[in-house]
């Protein structure tokens, strides 16, 4: 059924499924894909938690524009939805004669480069872009056809390894977490984040699920409030007990003794282990270290650009104004008054206790621990 005068957008009541995994309930179906329909299905994040109804993309400037418009937000979710919209484009591409009678591997080429280029900071794009690309050329498909069925299974190979990466990482993390816990985290690195399950909130259910009695605090992450609508919302329907904090009362509740680790996700992290994470992650770890308290990451080796030197090296988006200045359709900032609106920040690597992998949690110096994972787990 089409929603009348919404975008693209197809509503299927109470279909944002959960699955039991490890004594947690999951979404693992936010990100889907219709056979049938030959369309990608995404979760609308723009819309949680008051309503829960799917974007259907048909094309490759479907997907660009579910990728810039936050429809589907979290660097591995963004990896597995790239990876989808590469299917969507070689059947965009066999579609078109003007493609199949010319070139139709220069037609593709594009369209997987304009997808590449929807978002600059979170590496995972550029990863499953080119990992579906490299699939192609080092392969041997003989026709358009060959290589739409080899993307299917592949994009739904990345979308399991996402899952399973994920709960490796919460089993890592879990053992980081005392009982009785207030973990801390900032802006959504949970099931919505990723195929499912989680980084960040990965870590928090795997802990939940062995009984340690932890609460959380979801700091609402300003602007666009991924932690208010988002963490609070995936955390309170799975039973973990969870409170939103303005994110100006860390340092209040930090200095009350109420948090005791941090955990954020991270939508890349350089090759000395300076990490990008949603705008304002890096005021919460200069006050970790202040008082004390352990700063984690938690993210899969996919997110980790060994070509970025450094934090220096990581390209910041900055998003609409309209982000900032109006809250639903209510500005509330004075007209023509110019905004910041940096999406991300550079967190530097000195600040970090660990970073939680699917192989293990790396420490510092991690130049050293990333060229070392690596060496022994490298992945395509």
């Amino acid at each position: 059924m089409w929603r009348p005068g919404s975008r693209n957008t197809i509503l299927f009541p109470n279909t944002c499924g959960v699955e039991p995994c490890s004594g947690v309930a999951v979404m693992e179906h936010h990100i889907r894909y219709d056979q049938q329909q030959q369309a990608l299905l995404l979760l609308d994040q723009r819309l949680l938690p008051t309503i829960e109804e799917y974007y259907c993309c048909r094309t490759t400037e479907d997907v660009i524009y579910a990728l810039r418009e936050m429809v589907v937000r979290g660097a591995p979710a963004i990896g597995v939805t790239a990876a989808w919209g590469c299917v969507l484009a070689a059947g965009e591409v066999s579609a078109d004669p003007r493609a199949l009678s010319g070139g139709w591997e220069q037609a593709l080429d594009a369209l997987l480069d304009a997808l590449k280029n929807a978002r600059p900071t979170a590496v995972n794009l550029a990863w499953a872009v080119e990992r579906m690309r490299r699939l192609w050329k080092s392969g041997t498909p003989s026709s358009l056809a060959d290589v739409l069925a080899l993307w299917k299974a592949e994009a739904a190979r990345i979308q399991a390894e996402d899952i399973a990466v994920n709960k490796r990482m919460g089993a890592y993390g879990a053992e980081l977490i005392a009982k009785g816990d207030t973990v801390m985290t900032h802006c959504n690195a949970g099931a919505l984040a990723t195929a499912g399950f989680g980084t960040a909130l990965g870590v928090i259910y795997a802990a939940h699920a062995q009984g340690k009695g932890i609460t959380v605090i979801a700091n609402e992450t300003r602007p666009f409030l991924q932690g208010a609508r988002l963490t609070a919302y995936e955390l309170h329907r799975e039973g973990v007990p969870v409170t939103v904090a303005c994110d100006n009362a860390c340092a209040l509740l930090m200095r009350r003794g109420m948090v005791q680790k941090v955990v954020v996700g991270a939508d890349r992290i350089a090759a000395n282990g300076d990490t990008a994470n949603k705008i304002g992650t890096y005021g919460v770890a200069l006050l970790a270290k202040a008082h004390g308290i352990p700063f984690y990451i938690a993210a899969p080796l996919s997110t980790i650009d060994r070509d970025a030197p450094s934090g220096a090296d990581i390209p910041i988006e900055e998003r609409p104004a309209k982000e900032v200045t109006t809250i639903g359709q209510a500005a509330i900032t004075p007209e023509g008054v110019p905004v910041f609106n940096f999406a991300f920040d550079v967190t530097p690597a000195e600040l970090i206790a660990g970073i939680i992998t699917e192989h293990g949690v790396l420490r510092p110096p991690y130049a050293d621990s990333i060229r070392q994972v690596f060496a022994k787990w490298d992945t395509p």
